[in-house]
């Protein structure tokens, strides 16, 4: 991993919590002039640390309030078998996430829906029907008891080294 220092560190929590800032803000909280914080945000967006700026949207507000986990089974794991999965897999705008997974089944859905009629239609016209599937084992949420896209980034601060401004 590429070294990070305090104000890296630093402007990583803010924007973690906050992605619209603006630049005189963040410098203000991580106690850097306006220039040395645009120019350090523009280094850990080019490194690849920040990899965008997203709003954060309410699924229920919009009417998904359904949110199923599937895990699906596939009939081979070949290189292109699974290949064509995941190309379809990435086409679906309803899959909100997939993992590549170990243990039983081969990757992990989180689908989101309408409610139990729109999601039960989703999977069998979609899910069932995506190449190489042999079966799907699906749980529904119950509640939320945590969600954020935010990462833990503790484990940097006594690593964070100091980096050229």
């Amino acid at each position: 991993m590429e070294s990070i220092d305090k104000f890296d560190l630093a402007i990583l929590q803010e924007l973690q919590a906050d992605g619209r800032l603006t630049n005189a803000e963040l410098a203000q909280r991580v106690g850097l002039s306006a220039a040395p914080c645009w120019r350090r945000v523009r280094a850990l967006e080019e490194a690849g640390f920040i990899k965008g700026y997203h709003a954060e949207i309410d699924r229920h507000k919009i009417g998904l309030g359904v949110l199923a986990f599937v895990r699906v089974d596939t009939e081979r794991v070949t290189h292109e078998a699974t290949r064509r999965l995941e190309d379809a897999i990435r086409k679906l705008p309803d899959v909100i996430a997939c993992h590549y997974i170990s243990g039983t089944g081969t990757f992990e859905l989180q689908v989101v829906a309408q409610d139990l009629d729109s999601f039960s239609t989703f999977a069998r016209q979609h899910l069932m029907n995506l190449p190489n599937v042999k079966d799907l084992h699906t749980s529904f949420s119950l509640g939320e008891v945590k969600a954020s896209s935010a990462l833990p980034l503790g484990h940097l601060g006594g690593s964070a080294r100091t980096r050229a401004s």
